[in-house]
């Protein structure tokens, strides 16, 4: 396969659970499915295979000391950009599949913030955790569930 085609298959592998989390968050293939760490594991070895054909002595030095007009040079370059957009690939989806877990453990409504965090990861994280905030105020619980807790084993 070809470096273009690996990226349209990985743009396609995770929008099956995006599209669980989303529209089927109860369901329980849904919770079946996210528990699983499988999905990392294909994307991480797909970030690594183009990670190693990425690097060249130019992109090598433009990330070990990043200015950013030598960081976007590098990106222009399809491997190095390909590479990028994995690692956003597999980060947002993991930050997705914690607030999904988030969501399901609190009864804190996830929609709105898996939504962002699929289109612009950092913003449905801060979504969520904004929503979770406004949630335990407004219902009184206590505020000991402040801490980030990525597990699986819910």
């Amino acid at each position: 396969m070809t470096i273009t085609q690996l990226f349209n298959v990985s743009n396609l592998f995770v929008l099956p659970f995006w599209a669980l989390m989303i529209l089927l968050p109860n369901w329980g293939v849904t919770k079946k499915v996210m528990e699983s760490h499988l999905p990392f594991i294909a994307l991480a070895l797909l970030y690594i295979y183009f990670f190693v054909g990425a690097i060249t002595p130019e992109s090598a030095q433009a990330l070990s000391s990043p200015q950013l007009s030598d960081l976007a040079r590098a990106f222009s370059d399809e491997a190095v950009m390909a590479t990028g957009w994995t690692h956003f690939l597999v980060m947002d989806l993991f930050v997705g599949r914690w607030i999904y877990w988030e969501g399901q453990r609190t009864a804190v409504w996830t929609l709105h913030s898996l939504i962002l965090c699929l289109f612009a990861g950092p913003v449905g994280l801060l979504s969520h955790l904004v929503t979770a905030w406004i949630a335990r105020r407004f219902s009184g619980a206590s505020q000991t569930g402040d801490q980030l807790s990525v597990t699986s084993d819910q």
